[in-house]
């Protein structure tokens, strides 16, 4: 993966909106949390291969982490906290924040085919 390049990502984005997609999302602080910090809560997210469709697409930040929003007609997705992507297979856009142990603490996948479980 790569450091997030705004035009480049926004204009991935946008080749998605009004197509049927599937999103992974995910969100952890999970182990990395609790053995740091007794006090500290677990928390996390994880949908895959839910199928959406949004009608639009915006990527934005101040050059070290961004927040992705996906709007569809009754709602929103977003990820924040990302910081790197790539296209995988030519067709998946993949999105994801690393602490700086280089730990995944968000993720924000998008294709147009379900993803491999």
């Amino acid at each position: 993966m790569k450091s997030i390049e705004l035009d480049k990502v926004q204009e991935k984005l946008e080749s998605f909106v009004g197509k049927d997609v599937y999103i992974h999302l995910e969100t952890t602080n999970g182990a990395y949390a609790s053995h740091v910090n007794e006090k500290a809560y677990n928390v996390g997210v994880y949908i895959r291969n839910t199928k959406v469709r949004f009608n639009q697409a915006k990527i934005v930040g101040d050059g070290k982490s961004y927040r992705a929003g996906l709007k569809m007609d009754i709602g929103w997705i977003y990820a924040e906290g990302l910081t790197e992507w790539t296209m995988h297979e030519g067709e998946k856009l993949l999105m994801a924040g690393h602490d700086r142990e280089g730990r995944l603490m968000v993720a924000l996948q998008i294709s147009e085919t379900p993803f491999h479980y």
